[in-house]
């Protein structure tokens, strides 16, 4: 699998994301897409902009869910409900509601599927008229996950985030914010790097996500024909993520 170099950090747009003054003045009237909306950094991020900046024009909310309604639901209460959205809620009281419907829309979707998973054509199509700036937050950070659900998110989401943020016909930025523990057993300070495909990140071995792919479904395939059931399954994968 051939992952494009855009998907690599750049300096200049971590300083601007971080330069809250260049950052404001850049979100105005801009229509952004947020992965992983329901997660910590997502939440953190959509507040303090909906707050410093209540002229940005839109935010689109990917949040894992069946259908608009239950994604309108997370929204509702595991985003706009939380301690995080108080000073939100005081300074707009009785008209927060209206705001909210403004400039927020919640997505039904998952980073594991093409296209993010969003089922709804017309909304789909909206987005890659209107995005500007696509910030992918989502990540399983459980250590204990199994291999092949964090390679569909971890992986394979960052990829189809990509491609989504590809069509996005306006898009002027793509930010992937990456976990919190990818730097592993290194201590000190660690500087910002760019990775080459098939890097990894200790040693001089190479990558191949297609092999990776290939042998969790080949695993998952002979654990099903030998009936072994999904709880074993399940603590197979998890296993398996910890050899690999």
């Amino acid at each position: 699998m051939n992952y494009p170099s855009s998907i690599i950090f750049q300096h200049q747009i971590s300083c601007k994301i971080w330069n809250w003054e260049v950052f404001c003045s850049f979100s105005r009237t801009r229509p952004f897409l947020v992965t992983g909306a329901t997660g910590y950094l997502a939440k953190i991020f959509v507040e303090k902009i909906l707050r410093v900046q209540p002229k940005v024009k839109k935010f689109y909310l990917l949040l894992r869910a069946a259908d608009a309604k239950s994604a309108a639901e997370r929204l509702r209460d595991e985003v706009i409900g939380k301690e995080l959205f108080r000073v939100l809620r005081e300074k707009h009281g009785a008209s927060l509601q209206s705001f909210i419907s403004e400039k927020v829309t919640p997505v039904a979707g998952d980073i594991s599927y093409e296209d993010l998973g969003v089922k709804d054509s017309s909304l789909k199509d909206e987005m890659w008229r209107e995005v500007d700036v696509v910030l992918n937050f989502a990540a399983t950070t459980d250590f204990d996950e199994r291999y092949d659900v964090a390679l569909g998110i971890n992986t394979q989401g960052a990829l189809h985030v990509l491609n989504f943020a590809k069509k996005c016909v306006n898009v002027k930025m793509l930010v992937h914010v990456s976990t919190a523990y990818v730097c592993g057993e290194d201590a000190g300070l660690i500087p910002e790097q760019p990775y080459h495909m098939g890097m990894a990140k200790k040693g001089d071995s190479k990558i191949d996500i297609n092999f990776e792919k290939k042998m969790v479904q080949e695993k998952i395939n002979e654990l099903k024909l030998e009936g072994v059931p999904d709880k074993e399954i399940t603590s197979a994968m998890k296993d398996l993520g910890i050899e690999r």
